[in-house]
């Protein structure tokens, strides 16, 4: 009896995808790795905010601190230190004296302090205010009115110290006379000679003059005694007042 053959089928079974060639990485070290990045990225940040936080001020910086302390000077020193109490000066090549303070007014605005010719420049120059003080030689026979005119900048006050008289008293720095003192009657028309100078943000000036108050005489300003001692009072103001100082970051008075 014949029997019928089973023929095999046409086509294999279908195979297995293939196993991948390398172990796959777990699911969860995709944001593993991310967060390490994060961390090493926070590590060099903190790393270098920790070096600006404690690096000492540079030159720069130092500098700018010293500028803004100076500028600061009129209104956080003390009116006697701006003004010391005594101011050397010597006069014809003889020995040095000394001229003593008599007084220091209290009126700072800029435009009472100067003649009415003077009082627009330093406005338009930004003048943030005039201080004075007025002197006597030691021989108590002449009279000095220095003033300070404090400006936001440098270029501020150099512009304006040109309108400063040189060697004549007006249009300039007023006298300030102090009632019940031997400078009494110092008034402007006893002006006789004048004198200014900038350095930083100030021009001092001074204006010179007798102390019993006579009026201005021609030949009176060419006395040598008050064409010297002027100027030298200016400078014994402006001198401490824009010396720079040693700088102490972290102190209440310095920004660093």
């Amino acid at each position: 009896m014949a029997r019928a053959e089973i023929p095999a089928p046409d086509t294999e079974p279908d195979e297995a995808p293939a196993a991948p060639s390398g172990p796959r990485p777990p699911r969860a070290a995709a944001p593993l790795l991310v967060a390490a990045g994060c961390a090493a990225v926070l590590a060099v940040a903190g790393v270098r905010l920790a070096g600006e936080v404690t690096r000492g001020p540079t030159a720069a910086e130092r500098s700018a601190a010293v500028a803004t302390e100076i500028a600061r000077r009129y209104r956080a020193w003390p009116a006697g230190r701006i003004f010391p109490a005594g101011l050397r000066y010597t006069l014809d090549e003889g020995s040095a004296e000394t001229a003593r303070r008599v007084g220091i007014g209290t009126d700072t605005r800029c435009g009472t302090a100067v003649d009415p010719g003077l009082s627009g420049t330093l406005a338009a120059r930004g003048c943030l205010a005039v201080l004075r003080a007025t002197y006597l030689d030691q021989a108590q026979g002449l009279a000095v009115t220095v003033g300070v005119a404090a400006f936001p900048d440098t270029a501020s006050a150099h512009g304006a110290v040109g309108w400063f008289p040189a060697g004549a008293p007006s249009p300039g720095l007023r006298a300030l006379p102090l009632p019940g003192t031997v400078a009494a009657r110092f008034a402007d028309a006893a002006r006789q000679a004048a004198a200014a100078a900038q350095r930083g943000p100030y021009v001092v000036a001074a204006t010179v003059g007798y102390a019993d108050g006579r009026p201005t005489l021609r030949a009176a300003r060419d006395l040598p005694d008050l064409a010297e001692l002027a100027p030298q009072l200016a400078g014994g103001v402006l001198r401490p007042l824009t010396a720079p100082a040693r700088v102490r970051c972290g102190t209440p008075e310095w920004s660093c």
